[in-house]
């Protein structure tokens, strides 16, 4: 089985194919077969048994191979009823005859597909020379500089060596292999020998090198992406960048850079090619991570007010341990501000010698001197971050010792201290960007309406609060001088909604506990969406929780509070995704919120059911590949180092989005574990979804956690990707990864494939529209009627585009997930005479790229050629249609908004009050979102068909299907891509 051979060349796939082995031969009719398949010792036919076929038709010429497709990619897939049942990975489609016939097989595990479809692969692409296998694994690049390597580390020159010499060459060219293992492959390859001595020969060096470091899923990619030629060239590796990575404006000097980093061998570097290794070392590199590079800098817009921002936070910074015994220690500041914390807490109280103290008011033990923290937390203030830090005062000491503090915050802070008086002129809070470098102080004030040394204020005592809500609450001293160095963050008690549209001043902060907050969020989502639009919201974890345990940050993200304050001490899944969530925007401490969540008039709900209005839904599709080095769980108890494998890919976000998906179980195997399975995630609310990988062992004793990895759905980059897996307490662990291939995709143009004939289109009536509300105000109703049909017109325009790509890419054998670049790739080999000359030709028609056809069609190659025309038709009138159907949507926006400050009087005046009255409003906010959605969404599709007429059009140029059969761009041709380069930018009016 291929689990106990590796595959690492064409020869071992043909080897086991020629041996034969059970497949499930799928037909049209809804039929699956069980069926035992090889190939003709002399390569030249495939056959099957049992079959009342004749013995000599129970077969397939591979002369007569066409195309070999990994997936459900067939008619015969698509339609058959048990289809869904039929893994994704273990399918595959022999395509063959002049009229493009498929044999439909599914394998029992995707390792055995992937063995097919690349032995195949690697007959189709030879069939033409002669195949001489077993010569062949010999010479290539690769063992020519594996043999290079031991002829230089072989001082003596007798062509054997000391096993402890070749196991320090292997583990010196493989980091990550355990030495143990490699002792183990020479023992096995010397018992295979039946040798006496443990020297190590240059073949068993070489035998020994490609058994431990050949990934068999690295060595199928690479055979797919090469066209078989088992190394990659410049051209191979910039189609694979672009088509797969999504890496755009690739160049061949980029590629030969890449190949000159990362090929081991000098041959290679020279050639220009890279080989299994270099390519696996390039795929495990930094350049090949999941994380986007892009967020790795601040790339949000930091000039929106404060409450726009979600921020990271810290509860009880002080504490290291659990907040009922632990001691207060300064690391525990040391710690979240090199985690660009942004918001950390100090409770101050009485200390001897008239000096405060910070303690854990649950035990006084080990205080900490109030002016030494202030002091490292001035040294640590803007060292991860220069967006502002706000100091969370917890202030419980006598009026002479808050004097002492002042003096302290003045001395040590100087100039960084924010404590201009706010301006009521003003409506929303100060920017980040403006408030860079400075430092809030959050804490009670003394009225300012009065000239006081010291007054009362409420007590801010948490565990106070939490314990009596509906009680008065305590009453505490404050100082002048502590109440002059709050501004910007007056922390007042939270009443309820309508006392804070009335009476709340836009610098005053409440503070929220775990279980006040989640009463609201369930209670009216929608009005604490709205109040933290204006307002900061600080929600701080309960006092039940005496182990410091965390909340789960994403259930008050989904209602817009920015401050959740996490137990930085308590690692676990909660604070797993607090530390990802905040690595996106340069992990500066600050992201920057949904638009639908800052917009003055827009509707959210986090509690909603489905597509939130105006915003375009989206599918993950998520390949888990393989994982490797995997330790043994930390907290294991006596058990050997064997571990069974699984993972689970958790998505978080809005509730409707919160769903969790796992992998089958790989038994025994820590090292490279093959999962290959695929999985499809719906996502209403991409900008707030959140994806994390979790490796686990199915066979543990006590701790069954291996490691995980947090990330937002924003910052994931497309294609094959290795993940660096983190253990429990966030550290990344050296050599520890998952393999997967990631795909995005919009839901209208992708997700599961619709049973459905290529050429029908959903109809208007099935077809899912987001309606406009009524609001019961007449005036304002008639506004909003216009605006209908072109909102049903948007989505016409919009899903009848995406389905003649989807008609297309299913066309040419390819998953809903592939490019359009890919798309074009397969055409052109479907797009060929018998003599390999192209039938059609690019014809650029007002700028469009169309094909020509150059003399008689096959019918195969006239439905391809008619649903490639409908994509252009379907993306030309998207194209030239969108302006005018955009500015009806926006028109009716613009008009609906002028009446925005008229609502409460229109809706008295027909005598709606009350709830209704609300309904009215909460309507109105729902109409505004529905048309500026979908007025983005059609803007943005408008640009999506422009950047595709861009890429068909050169990847038709790169494929050789111009007139000229040239890949250079021509004059005519630069012009049309200028032409469309200007149909992008428009005009500056505000048009598309």
């Amino acid at each position: 089985m291929p689990s106990e051979k590796k595959i690492s060349s064409a020869s071992d796939c043909i080897s086991f194919m020629q041996a034969g082995c059970e497949l499930k031969k799928v037909r049209p009719n809804s039929r699956i077969y069980n069926r035992f398949f090889t190939l003709d010792p002399d390569l030249q036919a495939l056959r099957w048994e049992p079959s009342k076929k004749d013995p000599d038709k129970a077969k397939l010429d591979i002369s007569a191979l066409k195309e070999i497709r990994l997936g459900k990619n067939t008619e015969t897939f698509r339609n058959n009823s048990l289809a869904d049942q039929i893994s994704e990975d273990c399918a595959f489609s022999i395509i063959h005859g002049e009229n493009y016939n498929s044999l439909d097989l599914v394998a029992h595990s995707a390792d055995v597909a992937n063995i097919w479809v690349s032995g195949l692969q690697y007959l189709v692409s030879h069939s033409k020379q002669a195949l001489d296998l077993t010569e062949g694994s010999q010479n290539t690049p690769r063992f020519a500089w594996l043999r290079s390597v031991f002829e230089a580390a072989d001082v003596d020159g007798n062509g054997i060596m000391l096993e402890d010499t070749a196991v320090e060459l292997i583990k010196k060219l493989n980091l990550a292999l355990k030495e143990s293992k490699i002792r183990l492959k020479f023992k096995e390859i010397q018992r295979s020998k039946e040798k006496l001595t443990t020297r190590v020969t240059e073949e068993e060096f070489c035998e020994a090198y490609t058994e431990l470091c050949t990934r068999p899923e690295v060595y199928f990619l690479l055979v797919q992406i090469s066209k078989n030629k088992e190394y990659l060239d410049a051209h191979d590796l910039m189609i694979f960048l672009e088509a797969e990575q999504g890496v755009a404006h690739t160049t061949e000097e980029m590629c030969l850079d890449i190949i000159r980093r990362y090929e081991f061998s000098e041959e290679g570097q020279l050639k220009g090619f890279l080989a299994i290794d270099g390519f696996t070392q390039y795929l495990l590199s930094p350049e090949c991570d999941i994380f986007d590079p892009a967020h790795r800098n601040v790339v949000q817009d930091m000039t929106q007010p404060l409450s726009h921002y979600y921020i990271n936070a810290s509860h009880n910074t002080y504490l290291i341990e659990d907040q009922v015994r632990g001691p207060a220690d300064v690391n525990g500041y040391v710690r979240a501000l090199k985690m660009s914390c942004r918001s950390i807490e100090l409770d101050v109280c009485d200390g001897p010698d008239k000096e405060p103290i910070i303690c854990n008011r649950n035990s006084m033990t080990s205080p900490l001197s109030f002016q030494g923290v202030i002091e490292v937390i001035n040294k640590l203030a803007f060292v991860s971050s220069d967006y502002p830090l706000i100091l969370c005062l917890g202030n419980y000491c006598s009026i002479q010792q808050q004097k002492v503090m002042v003096q302290h915050i003045k001395k040590i802070f100087g100039t960084k201290l924010y404590t201009d008086t706010p301006l009521p002129s003003e409506a929303y809070l100060p920017s980040p960007e403006k408030l860079k470098m400075k430092v809030i102080i959050k804490g009670k004030k003394l009225p300012c309406d009065q000239d006081l040394l010291e007054g009362e204020v409420t007590d801010e005592d948490e565990e106070a609060i939490s314990r009596r809500m509906s009680e008065e609450p305590k009453m505490t001293w404050l100082c002048k001088g502590l109440s002059d160095l709050v501004s910007i963050c007056k922390s007042i008690r939270f009443t309820d909604f309508e006392n804070s549209t009335k009476s709340q001043n836009y610098w005053e902060i409440c503070s929220f506990s775990e279980a006040e907050a989640s009463r609201i969020a369930n209670e009216c989502p929608e009005n604490f969406v709205n109040y933290n639009k204006k307002f900061l919201s600080r929600i701080y974890p309960s006092a039940m929780r005496i182990d410091s345990s965390n909340l789960n940050p994403q259930d008050f993200w989904n209602c817009g509070c920015q401050i959740v304050a996490m137990n930085y001490q308590t690692p676990g899944p909660m604070m797993d995704l607090h530390t990802g969530w905040f690595l996106q925007n340069g992990g500066c401490g600050y992201v920057l919120r949904p638009s639908v969540m800052r917009e003055e008039i827009s509707y959210f709900s986090a509690n909603t059911k489905g597509i939130v209005p105006g915003v375009s839904p989206q599918v993950l599709h998520v390949k888990i590949i393989s994982g490797q080095n995997f330790p043994k769980p930390k907290g294991a108890c006596a058990k050997g180092d064997v571990i069974d494998p699984y993972v689970c890919i958790e998505v978080h976000g809005i509730p409707a989005d919160c769903t969790e998906q796992r992998t089958k179980t790989v038994q025994q195997n820590s090292d490279n574990p093959i999962f290959d399975e695929s999985f499809e995630f719906q996502i209403n609310l991409p900008e707030l979804a959140m994806v994390r990988f979790v490796v686990l062992d199915d066979d543990y004793i006590g701790d069954e956690f291996i490691g995980q990895y947090a990330i937002p759905l924003e910052c994931v980059q497309p294609g094959y990707r290795h993940i660096p897996l983190r253990s429990f307490v966030g550290d990344i662990m050296v050599h520890v990864t998952l393999f997967v291939h990631i795909a995005i995709t919009n839901r209208s143009g992708g997700g599961k494939a619709q049973k459905r004939s290529l050429t029908s289109r959903i109809g208007k009536k099935t077809r899912g529209y987001t309606m406009l509300r009524n609001t019961s105000l007449k005036t304002i109703d008639d506004i909003f009627k216009p605006a209908v049909h072109p909102l049903e017109e948007a989505t016409d325009m919009r899903e009848n585009m995406q389905h003649a790509i989807m008609s297309v890419k299913e066309l040419c054998g390819l998953p809903p997930i592939t490019s359009l670049k890919q798309c074009i790739l397969t055409l052109s080999a479907r797009l060929v005479n018998s003599d390999n000359v192209p039938s059609v030709a690019l014809c650029m028609k007002d700028n469009f790229p169309y094909l020509e056809p150059l003399g008689t069609l096959t019918d195969v190659q006239k439905k391809v050629l008619a649903a490639y025309d409908l994509m252009i038709q379907e993306s030309r009138f998207l194209i030239e249609t969108a302006d005018t159907v955009y500015d009806k949507i926006v028109q009716c926006q613009k008009t609906g908004m002028g009446f925005h400050e008229e609502l409460h009087n229109l809706g008295t005046k027909e005598g709606l009050k009350g709830r209704k009255l609300s309904k009215a409003i909460e309507s109105f906010a729902w109409n505004i979102t529905v048309l500026k959605g979908q007025g983005d969404l059609l803007k943005n599709a408008k640009n999506e068909a422009i950047e595709n007429m861009k890429q068909i059009q050169l990847a038709c140029l790169s494929c050789g299907l111009s007139k000229t059969g040239s890949g250079n761009l021509d004059a005519k041709t630069k012009r049309s891509l200028e032409a469309i380069e200007e149909k992008e930018t428009g005009d500056e009016n505000g048009r598309l």
